[in-house]
Parts: structure tokens; sequence; C-alpha cells
């Protein structure tokens, strides 16, 4: 069991927040924090005149403070924050704490906590929402997240309403879903069936478009996008654009996984298409700058393993993604949320 951070050691973490920047004529306040599963967050204020971007370019100094592998400063409005990690992070497993939501609205996923601690959920039908990128490199825990993601609203949402079609060119990280009766069938991998499948969705947005239909809602689960476009080439990419484009309100949405965020694959399919996107890891500036649809958001200095950005309405929100563990996917099998 992880052992949460004490007081005293969280009132240690303040006092050498506060010595390091003072130490560089930037002297802040510590005004409390929060603990989540994964990191401690430090909320201060810093002194009139105070830059972001020389509070930002100490973080190694503070790490090294701070006993810690890296740290984030985040701003939220006119109050700031610092992320540890913690010593000792604690899993946040998808089952208990789908069991401790009350009943959630249609088409409404749980993707993990919040940096505040409480449960953050997303609705793919807001017009907000429509579809989802999740970006990460190897390690940062996409997959997983993409697993998570899909068995929420399998285990929240009655077959007739809502089913997925899950596409995986490499077979193998969607494959734990691919028994639950919500599939339209098993993980399609092959090129050929890719394309068919794609085009078939895209006939079947444009029968609902005429008749005036929403369902049952359609999830297309993808991992990894940038692999899909390599192998089924321009039919799939045009067939995913006009879904990204037209497919809300159809009731069809993507859900994409991203592991390498280059610009000159995947640049056109993605801009304005994907309002959402939840950022692991990633390996550069440059690849959070793609993943994101923004500039310094700090998803390079990520710690991998489930910690995510959600960048949505001009907003950054720091979370640890659920995660299904081995024995879980046998619970929920049985219909257990245990």
């Amino acid at each position: 069991m992880a052992r949460p951070p004490s007081q005293s050691e969280l009132d240690a973490h303040s006092d050498r927040i506060e010595q390091v920047l003072a130490a560089h004529r930037l002297p802040v306040q510590v005004q409390g924090g929060t603990v989540t599963p994964r990191w401690v967050r430090y909320h201060f204020t810093a002194a009139p005149g105070a830059r972001l971007s020389a509070i930002r370019g100490l973080a190694e100094e503070l790490a090294l403070a701070l006993e810690a592998p890296a740290v984030r400063v985040a701003r939220e409005g006119g109050t700031l924050a610092l992320e540890v990690p913690r010593a000792e992070p604690a899993p946040v497993r998808l089952l208990p704490l789908l069991r401790g939501l009350p009943a959630l609205p249609p088409s409404t996923a749980c993707l993990g906590l919040a940096e505040d601690g409480r449960p953050l959920l997303i609705r793919l039908a807001s017009p907000e929402v429509a579809h989802l990128l999740v970006a990460g490199t190897t390690g940062s825990g996409k997959t997983e997240l993409l697993r998570s993601l899909a068995l929420s609203l399998a285990l929240t949402h009655r077959q007739a309403h809502l089913q997925l079609v899950l596409i995986d060119p490499k077979r193998r990280g969607l494959a734990p879903l691919e028994r639950w009766p919500h599939c339209l069938a098993p993980v399609i991998a092959e090129p050929a069936a890719i394309r068919a499948w794609l085009e078939r969705l895209v006939g079947e947005m444009e029968r609902r478009d005429r008749a005036g239909a929403t369902d049952p809602r359609l999830v297309i689960v993808v991992d990894e996008l940038a692999d899909l476009l390599a192998v089924a080439g321009k039919p799939a990419e045009a067939a995913l654009t006009r879904l990204a484009q037209r497919g809300r309100e159809a009731g069809l949405h993507l859900v994409a996984g991203l592991q390498k965020p280059a610009a000159a694959v995947v640049g056109p399919l993605l801009k304005a298409n994907f309002p959402v996107r939840l950022v692991g890891r990633v390996a550069s500036a440059e690849d959070a700058r793609v993943a994101s649809g923004r500039a310094g958001s700090g998803a390079e200095r990520l710690l991998g393993r489930g910690d995510f950005l959600a960048a949505a309405a001009g907003g950054l929100t720091r979370f640890q993604a659920a995660w299904v563990a081995p024995d879980d996917w046998r619970l929920a099998a049985g219909g257990g949320l245990g």
C-alpha cells in the first residue's frame, strides 16, 4: 500500500520551494496543496513582476532540492502550482473508481483522477468533445488509457445504446476488449479490413444523416493512428477525416491513439478535428505541441505510467489515468465493479 506523504514532509518541501526561489530573487509563498495518487501539487503566489518563465527555468534546481526526478510548474489563473511526483505513487484502478460514482450521463467515460483528486469524466456527445486524441510514447500509458476509456463505456452502457469498433494494426493493445458484446467485430487489423470497415462506418454515418438518427452511439477506437495511416493509405485517411468532420451529429465518435505525434504524418487529420487531446509523456517539446495543439504544455516532462494532461477548451488539466489490473478484467467480464 502506497504511503501518503506526512505533514512534516509536506511542510519541509514547502520551505525548500520558497528557499530555492528566494535565492534567485523570486520570492514566493506556498499556500497549501493537493495530494493525489501520483503527485503532490504545491500552490503558491509569486511577487508582482516575477516572470513565469524564470520560475519554470528553475525546474531542475527545484527538482534537485526536493529530491524528485522532475517537477512541473503550472499556472491556474493568478496562482501557480509546482507538481512534484510522490516517492510512492498509488495506482488508480478503474473498477473501484466507477463503483464510487453515481450513474453517469449517456456517452460519458471515466478517465481517472484529476489533479484536485476528483474523478475526471468526459462526455463524447458534447459539442466541445466529439472526438478524442490520446497521445504518448512507449511507457506513457496511452494504450492502457484507451482500454480503460473503452471499458468504462462498456460497463456503464447497454449494448443497445453504445457499441465499439476496435482498430489496431498491431492487434495487441485492444485485444482484451474484443470479447465484450459491445464490439461489432473482433479487433480489425488487416489493411483491407480496416479500409472496408471505415467505408462501412462512413456509409452508416450518411444513412443516419438522412434519417436524423444518432443511436446507438458508435465509438471507433484506434490504436495506433500513424500505423493505420501507413498501412491502410489514403482511402483510410479520407474516411477518417470524413468521420472526424461529420461523425458527432450522427452519433459516431473517434478515439485515436498516437505514439509519435509527427505533424507531417497526422497534422492535416488532427487540425480542428480533435478538440480534446489526452497527452501523456512524449519525446520532445515539439511532439508535445503537436499532440496537445498548443505550445508550452510541458507534456515532455510528464512522468509516464498514466501521468496525463487533458487539453480542452483552452485549458490544461493534469490527471492520473485509470488502470485495469489483470484481475479486474475478470471481474468486469463477470459484471462486477469491485
